[in-house]
């Protein structure tokens, strides 16, 4: 019988990625996804008839416990948070109960419902902050925002339920990871869409902030496949999950601009109020032990990553144009088919 999973946070952006891999395995795929009055499934649009998706919450104990009772998974994904570090500092209560406390509220609901299910919750490398680089398993954690601070309380939540209980529970500490559907929030993209809109003469200037912070910086798609192979293990262990290489901000804006033909210093605008209070100034991941312990290597290196997402960017803010253009077309193309406006434009786009 095929396995099942059940992942929160799967309209995301590592969400959409872990549905695919699963699928690829064979896996029965459920979704935890949050009512709406309208419908966030942009990511998973192109998989959604071949998943499920269960309203909950991981601000409400009992819609967790109905979705694994409805799901009955053999494996658990907590990649649901509120993942962005500069909203935390505005929201730092929300952030609280979401990306810490919820990580308790699913795994209570696991050993409640059925305690053999392994569980995987995202943990992140911003819970080493100032530690000194390279990070790996056995750095100390030195958060810098209430996102990383909510970080560390659900990874020991994670490793309490494992010492306490005997669950299948581990954590990943993943260095940060990207791809084209990255949120636009996050610095990756809006470097990325700015470079693309600044080419297409969309837009005039980017405001950043610290172009000197460092990051290390993988492809989402690569990493999705060590969460798998982490629950595949025959007992739970906590992992780092990184590239090894270390950018600053700075070459991720001189490298897309540079993919598009541009010179950054002629566009880019250093923004004061964009600094955070307290910054993470370098991050460097070392995976030594999931190289080890499962084979995991990352696939996509740092500028065949941002070449794929300034490309699809450039793709997005071409499209508008090419409608436009299209659609005056059609106008004088309907004039000569009997066919219905509506039904012309859905069969042709």
């Amino acid at each position: 019988m095929a396995k099942s999973a059940l992942i929160t946070g799967i309209t995301g952006q590592d969400g959409s990625y872990l549905a695919e891999w699963l699928l690829a395995k064979g896996y029965r795929v459920y979704g935890l996804v949050r009512r709406s009055s309208t419908s966030n499934h942009e990511r998973i649009s192109h998989i959604l008839d071949k998943i499920t998706l269960i309203a909950g919450d991981l601000l409400d104990q009992n819609s967790i416990i109905n979705a694994l009772r409805q799901s009955e998974p053999d494996e658990v994904y907590n990649l649901a948070a509120q993942s962005f570090v500069a909203t935390s500092w505005n929201q730092p209560d929300l952030t609280g109960e979401i990306t810490a406390l919820g990580v308790t509220r699913v795994l209570e609901a696991i050993r409640l419902v059925n305690p053999k299910i392994r569980f995987y919750q995202a943990s992140s490398s911003e819970m080493f902050g100032a530690s000194k680089p390279p990070q790996s398993e056995q750095t100390l954690f030195h958060p810098r925002s209430p996102y990383g601070v909510s970080k560390v309380y659900g990874h020991y939540a994670t490793v309490n339920y494992w010492e306490s209980y005997g669950m299948f529970a581990c954590s990943g500490i993943l260095f940060n990871h990207e791809s084209p559907r990255r949120g636009i929030e996050f610095v990756t993209r809006k470097v990325t869409n700015a470079a693309a809109r600044i080419k297409l003469g969309q837009q005039k200037e980017l405001c950043m902030g610290n172009l000197d912070a460092r990051r290390d910086w993988g492809f989402a798609g690569d990493y999705v496949r060590a969460m798998w192979m982490m629950l595949q293990q025959e007992t739970a262990r906590d992992f780092v999950i990184a590239t090894g290489e270390s950018h600053s901000v700075r070459e991720l804006v001189d490298l897309a601009f540079r993919i598009v033909g541009l010179d950054y210093n002629q566009f880019v605008k250093v923004d004061s109020s964009l600094l955070r209070p307290a910054e993470v100034d370098y991050l460097c991941g070392d995976a030594a032990q999931a190289r080890a312990a499962f084979g995991w290597n990352p696939v996509v290196n740092f500028e065949q990553l941002v070449q794929m997402m300034v490309e699809e960017d450039i793709r997005r803010n071409e499209a508008p144009r090419i409608l436009q253009a299209t659609t005056h077309f059609r106008d004088d193309d309907l004039q000569r088919r009997d066919t219905p406006r509506s039904q012309y434009l859905v069969a042709n786009i």
